[in-house]
């Protein structure tokens, strides 16, 4: 019996306890949040104890730590929770600062505790098929891979100020996916963006749209496209283009139903929300995380690709800003 704390009550921490209920081999003992009122519903839900962050960390009765908290809390809660042998599965990403994931990476090893960084979208059953038939050869060997990645509607200004903008907050998830399709780590980092979508994006100092090119060390590619609109829904897609073949996956509609008149064929919309999207992705991280606490075999993504994701994301960043490519 795995013993689980969850900090953090949000609509993600909601989310990973609704799968961890589900499961046989867990046990939620507690849980925390800021807001005393999420923690009490979400405590009811699970049959677990509120207490504080703190206390759950240091509690003898708890095994492993689900952080679903502010990105700017993360630096302090993961050091603690590794030097109390506790594993941890942490929302991306692991933090804005790239030194301070290095310097938790030193404090994970140091106390030996599992990490799994929660790049959900290595979980999705459609991107996890592209990637295992790329491993098994089907296409031969990689050569382009395109990702597109459009939000319905951006977030409030409120969120975009303290989000890190988007390369590091939206499109960090796309650059672990490259990492994943390519399997080659990228060299050189090229971006461009605008604010097309909202004006007050733009005056916030962030882009609302951006592309991104990704060269790795033998001459692979990865174009990633982002918007943080699109009038049509959800949009995920991914498309690799190998010596023998290309492997898609398209986007995740509502229903499979078509239906066809004199104005011609139309397909069903698309999910409109990454939480509807992502659900089977979400259940299946989190039951590969604690799969993995029982056997360490079990491949997950560490601190490690944490790490990875924002040295790109900054790379990203720093291309926008001077208009040049970026070595990583």
């Amino acid at each position: 019996m795995t013993r689980i704390g969850i900090l953090g009550c949000g609509r993600i921490g909601i989310v990973h306890a609704r799968t961890l209920r589900g499961m046989d081999d867990v046990d939620v003992v507690a849980v925390s949040d800021f807001f005393p009122e999420a923690a009490e519903k979400l405590a009811q839900s699970c049959n677990a104890e509120v207490r504080t962050t703190e206390d759950i960390i240091a509690s003898d009765d708890i095994d492993a730590v689900v952080v679903g908290t502010p990105t700017d809390t993360h630096f302090d809660i993961i050091k603690a929770a590794a030097e109390a042998g506790k594993a941890i599965f942490c929302e991306k990403p692991v933090d804005m600062s790239a030194d301070n994931i290095r310097t938790l990476i030193k404090h994970v090893d140091d106390a030996g505790v599992a990490f799994f960084t929660a790049f959900n979208r290595r979980f999705d059953p459609n991107f996890a098929n592209v990637q295992r038939r790329i491993v098994a050869g089907e296409i031969g060997s990689v050569e382009i891979v395109t990702i597109l990645s459009r939000d319905p509607s951006p977030p409030p200004i409120s969120y975009i100020t303290s989000s890190g903008g988007i390369f590091r907050d939206m499109m960090i998830h796309d650059l672990d996916m490259a990492r994943f399709l390519l399997g080659e780590e990228p060299v050189q980092v090229f971006a461009v963006g605008a604010a097309l979508v909202d004006p007050e994006i733009g005056k916030a100092g962030d882009v609302d749209t951006a592309a991104v090119t990704l060269t790795t060390a033998s001459g692979k590619i990865c174009q990633i496209s982002n918007s943080r609109r699109a009038t049509y829904g959800y949009d995920q897609r991914i498309e690799v283009h190998g010596s023998g073949g290309m492997l898609r996956a398209a986007n995740v509609l509502e229903n499979t139903v078509d239906v066809a008149t004199a104005d011609g064929f139309r397909a069903a919309p698309t999910l409109n929300f990454f939480l509807e999207r992502y659900e089977a992705a979400y259940a299946i991280e989190m039951q590969t995380f604690i799969a993995h606490l029982a056997d360490a075999t079990v491949k997950i993504p560490t601190i490690q690709d944490g790490l990875r994701a924002q040295i790109l994301a900054d790379a990203a960043a720093r291309s926008l800003e001077t208009g040049q490519p970026v070595t990583v």
